[in-house]
């Protein structure tokens, strides 16, 4: 599995806009795309006494489904131009990280830690 991490900033006034913008038209533009190896979208938020940052993690099974998405140039930004006019700037690439552990965070320390799920 490969997660897709990309960062983009807003000004403060604009943040519940883009927000807004991702939950209602992108995501739901995103999956309804059906890229085959594409399994889900995560959104998270940041405040700074400057700016609202946004990070969005996105899950694949496999490097061609990241290429199925973003093109053959896979760490480019994916941006929609809607989305452009809300943020103040963003990460021109995204960096892609093999998955080692996911799921219940008690296993993912048991596992991290090289115990056995007993301790």
């Amino acid at each position: 599995m490969i997660c897709r991490i990309w960062h983009g900033w807003t000004r403060p006034e604009e943040a519940d806009a883009y927000e807004r913008l991702l939950r209602e038209k992108v995501f739901p533009q995103i999956r309804s795309r059906g890229i085959r190896g594409f399994a889900e979208i995560d959104l998270l938020r940041r405040e700074t006494e400057t700016e609202t940052e946004f990070a969005t993690l996105m899950w694949f099974d496999t490097l061609e489904a990241v290429r199925e998405f973003a093109g053959a140039d896979v760490e480019r930004a994916v941006v929609p131009p809607d989305a452009l006019e809300l943020l103040a700037r963003f990460d021109d690439r995204s960096a892609h990280f093999a998955v080692l552990v996911r799921g219940p965070a008690h296993l993912a320390r048991t596992y991290i830690a090289g115990t056995s799920p007993t301790h």
